[in-house]
């Protein structure tokens, strides 16, 4: 993201020192990931389905925000990676702007198609390439992970055995953290503010219903806020039924976000009434359900997604020379010189 905050310490089944971060916050970050972990269903590999598992996601949900100050061109190129600016009708800045519904193949062409419109890439962020991404590469996790369980169960070469089982240790640790990332995209998506023009205050635009202008409800929003009034079970209680037909991953994470882009208003208005105040010194019931409403989305997006990369990365292939992981996982493939590498 390209503001920062300061979020109050998370306190999940463990404590967590506050530190400076962006976007959700610790508090939301870890929620989201967690959340998802522990849905996960049973036909996904077991070395996720673990309480550990669901904490190390939670942790590392936070990684793209540590990132930040390795300097120039790291942030530069990362920052943007956090948000989408879609005006009101889901065109990216203006109305010069592509739909969020017509976005190009490539990141490439969409940086070149917006330069074109005069609108800045850094300005606009890439938000949905930063899923899109994400999401490829636990994919190719998730196949590595089938090739290396299978062949693993079926060698009889104590070497290469040994081999298999060491690469696949490796490439779970892999998963995870990849997982986390992903995970911390996709809850930036589900903040209402990482998918606006008007992020920080409603901003200079035409503004009849005289929505705030402070610069600090974005981060008092995502940080102080979302850490007083959310919890894991109540995260959990909010998620929605797996939605998993029909996929197609531009499609699903244009939809994603226009689905939080929609709650824009919801927020500003809601923020006017004095949703996101204390009452009798405690927060508004309706700002704490609202925000534990987005974070179910980000959770259930993730849980998502996360079943549909296992799914697919079964008609993958993989490796050099590349096997298929399908001939593979049915013992007709030896993927050995795949797998160590034929120089």
């Amino acid at each position: 993201m390209k503001r920062l905050f300061l979020a109050a310490a998370c306190a999940l089944a463990f404590a967590a020192p506050a530190v400076q971060v962006e976007a959700w916050g610790n508090t939301g970050h870890r929620l989201i990931g967690m959340a998802a972990v522990r849905a996960l269903p049973d036909d996904l590999p077991a070395f996720l389905r673990t309480p550990e598992a669901a904490a190390e996601v939670g942790e590392l949900s936070r990684e793209p925000d540590r990132w930040k100050g390795a300097g120039q061109p790291h942030d530069r190129e990362r920052d943007t990676a956090h948000f989408v600016d879609m005006d009101d009708e889901g065109r990216i800045m203006t109305d010069k702007g592509m739909s969020i519904d017509a976005l190009p193949r490539l990141k490439s062409e969409y940086d070149a198609a917006l330069q074109a419109a005069g609108i800045s890439v850094n300005d606009a962020g890439y938000l949905p390439y930063a899923i899109m991404d994400g999401w490829q590469q636990l994919v190719r996790d998730f196949a590595y992970i089938r090739v290396l369980t299978a062949q693993a169960a079926r060698e009889t070469d104590p070497g290469k055995k040994a081999w298999y089982l060491a690469d696949l240790r490796r490439r779970e640790a892999l998963t995870l953290r990849d997982l986390g990332v992903l995970s911390h995209y996709i809850g930036d998506g589900s903040q209402p503010h990482h998918t606006t023009i008007h992020y920080n205050g409603w901003g200079d635009y035409p503004n009849p219903e005289g929505f705030t202008n402070s610069r600090q409800t974005h981060g008092q929003f995502e940080g102080s806020f979302a850490s007083r009034v959310a919890s894991l079970q109540a995260v959990e209680a909010g998620m929605t039924a797996p939605a998993l037909d029909g996929f197609d991953l531009r499609r699903r994470t244009a939809a994603y976000l226009k689905t939080t882009l929609a709650e824009v208003l919801p927020f500003y208005r809601l923020e006017k009434a004095g949703g996101f105040r204390d009452v009798d010194g405690r927060p508004d019931p309706r700002g704490a359900a609202f925000t534990v409403a987005r974070l179910s989305a980000g959770a259930s997006e993730l849980r998502d997604l996360t079943v549909l990369a296992w799914r697919a990365s079964a008609g993958a292939s993989i490796g050099w020379p590349a096997v298929k992981v399908a001939e593979v996982e049915a013992g007709t493939t030896d993927p050995w010189l795949s797998m160590i590498g034929e120089d």
